[in-house]
């Protein structure tokens, strides 16, 4: 069986204790060899291991044990659970270290300068600091800007280019949702005053 099952040493160690299966049957499924089931049996093997339960954890049903049980020709066969795992999620807020936090404000100035088209709750968003923070970086009122220096948030690691790929993308759809905006406000008062 190509198919361990977690933990196959304490599984035996449950199956030997717990069913009426033959060594070969256990060490087939277990991956182990029919010696060491056989130790395990005469409690010269796995002395301290404590037995894990194959069917809580869902490796195995009772079915599965009872038709194995009666026919000693017959395998056991691990149930296969796909998880999926997605990376679709929500961003997971970890720690940034006091030296990472003090580049904050150097990042916010280095996007303004940079990508001028995002929003300040954009910039604050990406870096993880406050949205007044930004404004007074925009406004050169921050409390400490004369010692500010431009540093790249993503050669800083703070965030990834992916995400700074796809603030942009979103300022750009915005600059131009607000321009058709602006345009069919524009042609809407024209037609009013020509007609």
């Amino acid at each position: 069986m190509s198919n361990a099952p977690l933990m196959p040493m304490a599984t035996a160690v449950w199956l030997v204790e717990n069913t009426t299966l033959t060594f070969k049957q256990i060490a087939n499924f277990c991956n182990l060899h029919e010696v060491e089931i056989q130790g395990i049996a005469d409690g010269e093997v796995a002395k301290g291991i404590k037995a894990y339960n194959p069917i809580i954890s869902g490796q195995l049903s009772r079915e599965e044990i009872e038709l194995s049980s009666k026919d000693e020709n017959r395998p056991l066969e691990i149930k296969d659970t796909d998880i999926e795992i997605s990376s679709v999620g929500e961003k997971i807020k970890k720690y940034v270290p006091l030296s990472k936090r003090q580049d904050k404000p150097d990042s916010a100035l280095w996007l303004l300068k940079n990508h001028p088209q995002l929003k300040d709750s954009q910039i604050a968003k990406l870096i993880g600091i406050t949205k007044n923070s930004v404004t007074s970086i925009r406004n050169k009122s921050y409390w400490n800007y004369n010692s500010l220096n431009p540093k790249d948030p993503v050669a800083m690691s703070l965030f990834s280019q992916k995400n700074l790929i796809e603030a942009i993308e979103k300022a750009e759809r915005r600059i131009k949702r607000e321009k058709k905006e602006k345009e069919k406000k524009t042609s809407n008062i024209n037609k009013k005053i020509y007609v």
